[in-house]
Parts: C-alpha cells; sequence; structure tokens
C-alpha cells in the first residue's frame, strides 16, 4: 500500500514539474517567478552573440528587415494630456496685467506625443521623462493597434528616463543588447513615431559613443547618431543589427526643430539601472557630496601646476555639506571615490551618485600636488540640482 503510494505521488510530481516545464516554453508570462534578485524578468542578447556585420545573400542588397521586424513589435506610440495654462492676450495691455495679474490665462489641454519600449511581458514600458512630466492621462498604442491607458511607475529627470506600466496580454518585450560593445561606424536603427506620422524605422550609424551633453544631463554618456531622430521619436528604440536594444532615443541637436543629423540615445545599460530602481523602488537615489566640480582642462592643468587633466577639479563646496565637513577645499582635484578611480567630471558625478546616502567612503584627492585621503559621509541628493554633487 504505501508502495502504491509513494509511485502515485512521484507520477503527480513529474507530471506537475514537465507541465511547467511546457507552459515556461510555451506561455513564460504565466509562470510568475524568476531568479533571485532579479527586479524584473527581461530578455538579452549574451555579450558573446554580439551583432556582427550584415552580410548580402548573393544577388540580393543588404537589408535590415529581419532586425527591424525583430524590435518594431516592442515598440509603443504613447500620447499623454496635460492640463497647462496659455497667455491671455488680454495681458497685453498692461493697465489689465497690473490689476488682474495671470488671472487671464487660460486653462487647455495639451497632448504629449512620444514613444516608448515594451521591456518585460509584466507590462513595463520605458520611455522618456520628458514625454510623461506632468501628464494627467496616458494612451499607449501597441503595434498590433491596440490603444491601453497606462500610468507611471516613476521617473528620472536627470536621466530623462521613466517606467510606464500597463496591463496587456501578449506583450513581446524587446531583447536588450550590449551598448558598452557598441562601435563608431556600427549601423543602427531608431524606431519611433515621429510627427504621429505612425512607427517608422530609420537607418543610420554611430557617430560617437560617451558622448557628454551638458550640466542638465550630468548622468548620462550619450551614443550620438545620424539615424533620423524626431518629435515623436522620444522614447523610442535605438537597435543595434541585430535588433537589440542598445539605447533609447531622448534628443536632438537642430536649429530647425527637425532632424538635422545629430541625435543622442541614453545607451541601454544606463537605462536598465535606472528601469530596475524605479521598477523597486518608484524612483532614483543618488549620492550627494555638496561640491561644485569640473573637468580639467590641458589649459588649468598648466595654470595650477597639474601633472594631467585626470579627475575632477572642485569649483564650489556647500555650506555644512558632507564635502565640507570631511576637509574638502576649493582647488581640490578628486581622483577616486570609493575605491573607484574617476576621471573625468562625468565619472566622479556617478561614482559620488552611486553611493548610498549615509555611507561613509574614502576619498582620495590631489592638493597643491600631494594627494591625501579623506572620508566622507555622503548625504541623499535633492532631484534636479544638477549643478551640485
Amino acid at each position: 500500500m504505501l508502495r502504491r503510494l509513494w509511485l502515485v505521488f512521484a507520477q503527480v510530481v513529474t507530471a506537475t514539474l514537465a507541465a511547467i516545464f511546457v507552459v515556461s516554453l510555451v506561455k513564460p508570462e504565466w509562470v510568475p517567478w524568476r531568479p533571485p534578485g532579479t527586479v524584473v524578468e527581461i530578455r538579452e542578447t549574451p555579450a558573446s552573440q554580439a551583432t556582427a556585420p550584415v552580410a548580402a545573400a548573393p544577388g540580393r542588397a543588404i537589408s535590415f528587415s529581419d532586425a527591424a521586424r525583430k524590435a518594431v513589435v516592442s515598440v509603443v506610440n504613447i500620447s499623454a494630456t496635460k492640463q497647462v495654462r496659455r497667455r491671455s492676450p488680454l495681458l497685453d495691455d498692461p493697465v489689465l496685467r497690473r490689476f488682474f495679474g495671470e488671472r487671464f490665462n487660460i486653462p487647455e489641454t495639451q497632448l504629449s506625443l512620444g514613444s516608448g519600449v515594451i521591456v518585460s511581458r509584466e507590462g513595463f514600458v520605458l520611455t522618456n521623462s520628458h514625454v510623461v512630466e506632468g501628464v494627467t492621462e496616458i494612451q499607449v498604442t501597441l503595434n498590433d493597434g491596440r490603444t491601453v491607458a497606462g500610468r507611471i511607475v516613476g521617473a528620472d529627470p536627470e536621466t530623462d528616463l521613466a517606467v510606464v506600466r500597463i496591463q496587456a496580454p501578449g506583450l513581446t518585450p524587446i531583447t536588450f543588447g550590449q551598448s558598452d560593445q557598441l562601435k563608431v561606424g556600427d549601423v543602427v536603427l531608431a524606431i519611433g513615431d515621429p510627427f504621429s506620422v505612425g512607427q517608422t524605422v530609420t537607418m543610420g550609424i554611430v557617430s560617437a559613443i560617451g558622448r557628454e551633453i551638458n550640466a542638465a544631463n550630468a548622468f548620462a554618456s550619450f551614443i550620438q547618431t545620424d539615424a533620423a531622430i524626431n518629435p515623436g521619436n522620444s522614447g523610442g528604440a535605438l537597435v543595434d543589427a541585430g535588433g537589440n536594444l542598445v539605447g533609447i532615443n531622448t534628443l536632438i541637436y537642430s536649429r530647425s526643430g527637425g532632424y538635422q543629423g545629430i541625435g543622442f540615445a541614453i545607451p541601454v545599460g544606463l537605462a536598465r539601472r535606472i528601469m530596475e530602481e524605479i521598477i523597486e523602488t518608484g524612483a532614483v537615489t543618488r549620492g550627494w557630496f555638496g561640491v561644485e566640480v569640473a573637468n580639467i582642462t590641458p589649459e588649468l592643468a598648466e595654470s595650477l601646476g597639474l601633472a594631467g587633466t585626470r579627475g575632477a577639479i572642485v569649483g564650489g563646496i556647500e555650506r555644512g555639506s558632507p564635502a565640507d565637513r570631511a576637509g574638502i577645499r576649493l582647488g581640490d582635484v578628486i581622483l577616486a571615490v570609493g575605491g573607484r578611480e574617476v576621471v573625468d567630471l562625468n565619472a566622479t558625478l556617478n561614482a559620488i551618485a552611486d553611493v548610498p546616502p549615509g555611507k561613509t567612503v574614502p576619498v582620495r584627492i590631489l592638493r597643491r600636488n600631494q594627494e591625501l585621503a579623506l572620508t566622507v559621509t555622503v548625504g541623499r541628493r535633492k532631484p534636479r540640482a544638477a549643478a551640485e554633487e
């Protein structure tokens, strides 16, 4: 009797495991667990399978249709409404403006249009912060024409990234690529919904990597591309020749407001880290020293008698800040934070930001060509305080 019960138990367990295995292959979204330490389940191409140059078949021109077909199903259109107040023409009269101030400002509804990328079967969509900033309602249109409501999970204006969540069956997440393996000259495709004409794919090459734009984007080193990016492409996908996500399209340089051959995307390595923190906590927390730092130019190094341009020079210190309490002074050059060597402004800001607030870390500085070791108890950075670190 006992042996018979044991056989029945073994058969039930075997059948259950087999069913779970089949479901995980056919309908993985029905299997709710994920590996320990994983914030959200994503698809990722192995580093060993970096995209090779595309070879044309005999008698056929080179085509990137396979890459486009693989990625477009994961790119969505985002339309969001926001309430703004438009200046009334009556305020052109100085008398009315004096007595009524801004009372004649007219409330109106504006439509914010952009793109997004489905990153998981759970319905998480990665987009730009400026696409969903201050909005009251979000509608997400999928590649198959379905339109569903979206809600903001969180946003990080300092990297211009945001996560929106939707509820819909049959979502196809994009495959994450390896942005750190990109090289100048690699072919890339930009996918989005420019000018609301419908989903569009444009092709170009990587024009530059590690591009730093301005202090407002202190934590991002961008991918520069000549693939056409226009209004509405914001938040869309930049993919490699294999259709793998390597960047999130975010901004352009233009004198006309339209495409002029210089576009920028946030590398997917950075986007993934920000996305996972937003999904896990709803926001991004950064460390803060309370200093203003700048790159060391060859001219500045020569005038200060520095041996090189490595590190970031301190140009301002907030009174009572962690840096002030630790003894950092104006003109000090930060060389390492928490054992992490820094080579320039961007590396310094990111090294500081990556330290959890409240943690005490060693900081190596150069003062009058003499290296010193200090310890700083890191504070919490306020959002959008891009000028201070």
